[in-house]
């Protein structure tokens, strides 16, 4: 049997998200309640064009529901974080267009101190069987922000995801290639070196791809632009740049390279260099979900979207307290594709 993973853009049956609950990422009261705000932002923002389900740890149920409102499905199962993206599975489907679930391991993102994944790493198969998808294991210690596809064979990865050691030591780059390749049904992976200089931080995810590139389309690439010199990621982004337009997709086009401008904001209010990223976006069905950072380039990356999906309506959502929890709109949500 075949699989491939439809691409983002593709048409979805539901979002899937979870909620958050008490754990190292959310250390007192206020920043759980600021975390749950935001996440039921985004999820009220997805509703408008697609179902969305809301998984949430026992006792959760109360504070979910008053936040994400009546429309918004909820499920309970044990959750030690809330990143969906990550811990969640990578839908696809095969030659009749049915619905499998890919099951990476899930180890914490490479095992960092803070984290726990005892709950975690079993949420993957759950989500699969209430989607009513059967389960393809990898071996591979891998997560959904680490991958982007096109559609047509090609995928976005990072060396210090896929091969870091932390994560799968031992693994060639050739081995994880062949991995990838027969669960996403890709022929073709695109390698860039790291991720941005904050995603390396306390609650980083060391080199998530998809706050770095992601496809808009086949053959068409969008990319991370740090324009100021004083932020280390300005020599980052013109090396992701470099790479991107010396290659060609797994049909042998060379790839149009979209510039995204980053947040004018450098730093944030600890001194710590930001990953805020346009990047990571969420596509619904009729939607552009776009991270805001109350910041000028806010408007400078919308009219961008709005260019590049002119029959999808971009929604603005301040992204910046799911930044500092490790990640953006993308990392919290995983569409399940549209089944035949």
């Amino acid at each position: 049997m075949t699989y491939r993973m439809p691409p983002e853009w593709a048409p979805h049956e539901r979002t899937w998200m979870a909620w958050p609950g008490p754990n190292a990422t959310f250390t007192d009261e206020g920043e759980l309640t600021r975390a749950r705000t935001a996440w039921a932002q985004v999820a009220r923002a997805v509703r408008a064009f697609e179902p969305v389900t809301v998984v949430h740890g026992p006792g959760q149920a109360e504070s979910a529901r008053e936040l994400l409102g009546p429309d918004i499905e909820l499920v309970e199962r044990d959750l030690d974080d809330a990143w969906m993206r990550d811990v969640g599975p990578t839908f696809v489907t095969d030659e009749q267009g049915e619905l499998a679930a890919v099951d990476w391991v899930f180890n914490g993102w490479g095992g960092q101190e803070w984290a726990r994944w005892e709950h975690d790493a079993k949420i993957a198969a759950q989500v699969a069987d209430l989607a009513g998808a059967p389960v393809l294991s990898s071996p591979l210690v891998n997560e959904g922000g680490a991958i982007h596809v096109d559609g047509e064979g090609t995928v976005l990865l990072t060396d210090t995801v896929q091969l870091g050691a932390g994560r799968n030591p031992g693994w060639t780059r050739e081995q994880a290639e062949a991995e990838i390749h027969a669960r996403l049904g890709t022929t073709k992976a695109i390698w860039l070196p790291h991720g941005l200089t904050g995603d390396y931080g306390t609650y980083g995810t060391q080199g998530h791809v998809d706050i770095v590139a992601a496809f808009a389309r086949p053959g068409t690439v969008l990319v991370h632009t740090q324009q100021d010199p004083a932020h280390p990621d300005h020599a980052r982004s013109r090396e992701y740049l470099e790479i991107l337009r010396g290659e060609t997709d797994a049909r042998g086009r060379a790839l149009e390279v979209v510039e995204i401008p980053a947040p004018t904001v450098l730093k944030d209010e600890e001194g710590d260099w930001v990953d805020y990223s346009y990047i990571n976006h969420y596509l619904c069905n009729g939607g552009v979900v776009l991270c805001a950072f109350d910041d000028p380039n806010d408007e400078v990356a919308a009219a961008i979207f709005r260019g590049l999906f002119p029959d999808r309506t971009v929604t603005l959502v301040d992204a910046r307290t799911i930044f500092a929890g490790g990640g953006g709109i993308h990392c919290i949500t995983q569409q399940q594709p549209r089944s035949q």
